[in-house]
């Protein structure tokens, strides 16, 4: 155990001072610092929104957290080392995944590890990994320290914190929980000690967001409904138009004329003929020849137009509907160039107004769906864990291994021999032979983890990245060793209730 008076700026405080000034909730004579994400039912409601909107847009824009740049990644140093304050201890896990007796070499990935998405105090979209973990009220996540409090900035909690479960290319099958409450070490809120790289944050239930139906309503519901809701034009007859005004007595708040102009395609020899831009589908766009067509050239243009995912699934024109790499629905209009005459006729429409039902519902609770991981804390070392994560960055060397799409997985043995990086000053850490690269940090390291219940107990999260050899390619990682004070803070944050969203 080791106690840093120096803060990060480098000048020495009074505990006192340190206290009112920098720790915010948390004091100097506690182990604990603990710092509020989101504060209320609809702050976390605005969140989930922001990160499934556009069939999960943000989700999918976000990229591997980046805390470690190349000049990081340097090898591990053998000094100092951990010592152990108290006596090993274990909480069980929880699930309820079913025994089996068969043997494989395959690894059943844990149903509890997911990503935590975040933004940044650059406004940067960032993830990390994580997994859900023991508590009383089913809803706690573990997490490496840098990603839940921004390093970069001044130590705040990240904005936006939310952690998915089996995340996998926007989607989010066991729904997005938003965090409420972070729970780290004292000396990474105040100091950004790496020997405390860790975090536990209590979660609010899950929200799943959509897939909800359409009900018609009147204009009166449309304007006191609160939730996702959606509007459509729709033409009628001039009759229905009549009597829409007779019931309004001879007003139209939802129905209304329209004078029009038909265009038909003449030649440009044609008397009173315009030249024009006529819309047309792609095939026929690419069909068109270059020459004239009708006296006009039948090369036209292009234009883009971002829509949102209703109008995206209703649009019926000739336009090429894709939703680009981001996320974003798009629809290409395609023109191409006619003479034509032009008569004029009136058509009439109505507004029909439906809420959206069910677009958002509650998911439960985290350990409930996906279970739980236990907690390990004064272990030995020179014990075999296996470690999970999504890793997406490049080696130095820049040579990429992963994607970060799916998780990834190592075995080993901790060190015997505590190792510290000279990076962040870490004079505490275990470390493992494992080549999994940034986007794997947070990623839990999990004791006796049993491949049929896939559970275990997290006795590590990852923290570093490192290069023994000298080739300029990870080859190690590291944890901060979890001793008495990583449980004084893990049991602090077990015993939070947090409530639902919806």
């Amino acid at each position: 155990m080791k106690r840093i008076l120096i803060p990060a700026g480098g000048a020495i405080l009074a505990t006192g001072l340190l206290a009112a000034g920098l720790a915010g909730s948390a004091t100097a004579t506690s182990d604990v610092a603990k710092d509020p994400m989101a504060t209320s039912a609809a702050n976390a409601k605005a969140i989930a929104d922001y990160w499934a909107a556009s069939n999960g847009a943000a989700l999918k824009a976000a990229t591997q957290s980046n805390v470690w740049d190349n000049a990081d990644v340097a090898k591990l140093q053998s000094k100092g080392g951990y010592s152990s304050d108290t006596k090993p201890g274990t909480a069980s896990p929880i699930g309820e995944e079913k025994k089996t007796t068969a043997k494989t070499q395959n690894v059943n990935m844990p149903k509890t590890i997911g990503k935590v998405f975040f933004v940044n105090s650059k406004g940067e979209r960032k993830w990390c990994s994580a997994t859900s973990i023991q508590s009383k009220y089913r809803n706690l996540v573990a997490t490496a320290g840098h990603c839940v409090y921004d390093t970069a900035g001044n130590s705040d909690v990240m904005s936006k914190w939310v952690f998915v479960p089996g995340y996998y290319q926007g989607k989010s099958p066991w729904g997005i929980y938003v965090g409420k409450q972070a729970f780290t070490h004292y000396d990474f809120d105040v100091y950004e000690d790496y020997d405390r790289d860790y975090a536990f944050v209590t979660v609010y239930n899950g929200v799943q967001i959509g897939g909800g139906t359409a009900k018609k309503v009147t204009k009166a519901e449309w304007d006191k409904f609160t939730g996702v809701k959606d509007a459509k034009d729709v033409e009628i007859t001039a009759a229905e138009y009549q009597k829409c005004k007779d019931l309004n007595g001879g007003e139209t708040p939802d129905c209304w004329a329209k004078s029009s102009k038909n265009q038909d395609v003449v030649g440009p020899d044609y008397k009173d003929a315009v030249k024009v831009l006529k819309e047309v589908s792609k095939e026929q766009y690419d069909a068109a020849p270059t020459g004239k067509v009708n006296g006009g050239k039948a090369t036209g243009a292009t234009t883009v137009e971002h829509v949102t995912e209703s109008q995206y699934k209703g649009y019926t024109g000739p336009g090429y509907r894709k939703i680009d790499s981001k996320g974003n629905f798009t629809i290409t209009h395609y023109f191409v160039k006619y003479w034509v005459k032009e008569t004029s006729s009136i058509n009439y429409y109505k507004t029909e107004f439906y809420v959206i039902e069910g677009f958002i519902k509650d998911a439960g609770r985290l350990g409930d769906n996906v279970g739980g991981q236990g907690f390990a804390w004064n272990q030995p070392t020179g014990k075999t864990v296996r470690v999970f994560g999504y890793p997406a960055s490049a080696h130095p060397d820049g040579h990429k291994n992963y994607t970060g799409i799916t998780p990834k997985w190592c075995y080993g043995t901790t060190t015997k021999k505590l190792v510290g990086s000279a990076a962040k000053k870490i004079d505490e850490h275990v470390a493992l032979k494992c080549a999994m690269t940034e986007g794997a940090d947070g990623g839990p390291w999990l004791l006796n983890y049993s491949n049929a219940k896939r559970l275990g107990y997290v006795n590590g999260v990852t923290s570093t990245f490192n290069d023994q050899d000298g080739n300029n390619r990870v080859d190690y990682i590291s944890s901060p060793y979890f001793d008495g004070e990583t449980n004084t803070v893990y049991k602090a944050a077990a015993n939070v209730w947090s409530g639902k969203v919806i």
